[in-house]
């Protein structure tokens, strides 16, 4: 076991068997939570480093680490955990889980992928299409055939 999640105001734990574990409303999630305002695939928690992180899969309703809103985040024990309005503390320890050294930042990836462009990430370029003006419809060219003939009859 890698872990736990803690129900907050009581409950069954949920233990962290697998170091990654889906989380949602659908059967096939890792962890089902069966409430109407958890997205069918809600998150997902995955064990870096011997540390836990939580990343929001696009959920209705969001996920929140200690009340903020996140789209990634390291989760460090005793962590409050928000997915939809319910809430659970995480607690693990590092070590156990094959930590070695200080905590990994968790900003530092997310700033790396979102400082480049899809195109970038999926090593492919842009071609530049000289020809993309020639094509386009200009309404102020009056080199235009029909401009011409409509300017003959004004």
């Amino acid at each position: 076991m890698y872990g736990e999640l803690v129900p907050v105001g009581g409950g069954d734990t949920i233990p962290l068997l697998k170091p990654i574990l889906v989380v949602g409303r659908r059967e096939s999630c890792d962890i089902v939570l069966r409430f109407t305002n958890v997205s069918g695939q809600h998150c997902q928690l995955s064990l870096e480093g011997g540390y836990w992180f939580v990343q929001d899969m696009n959920s209705q309703n969001g996920t929140k680490v200690n009340g903020g809103r996140i789209v990634r985040k390291r989760l460090d024990s005793g962590d409050l955990l928000s997915m939809a309005k319910h809430k659970y503390t995480i607690k693990y320890s590092p070590t156990d889980n094959g930590a070695i050294g200080p905590p990994p930042d968790d900003e530092a990836e997310l700033e790396n992928v979102l400082s480049k462009s899809l195109l970038e990430r999926a090593g492919l370029q842009r071609k530049p299409d000289f020809n993309r003006d020639s094509r386009r419809y200009n309404p102020l060219n009056d080199e235009a055939g029909h401009m011409k003939q409509r300017r003959e009859y004004e």
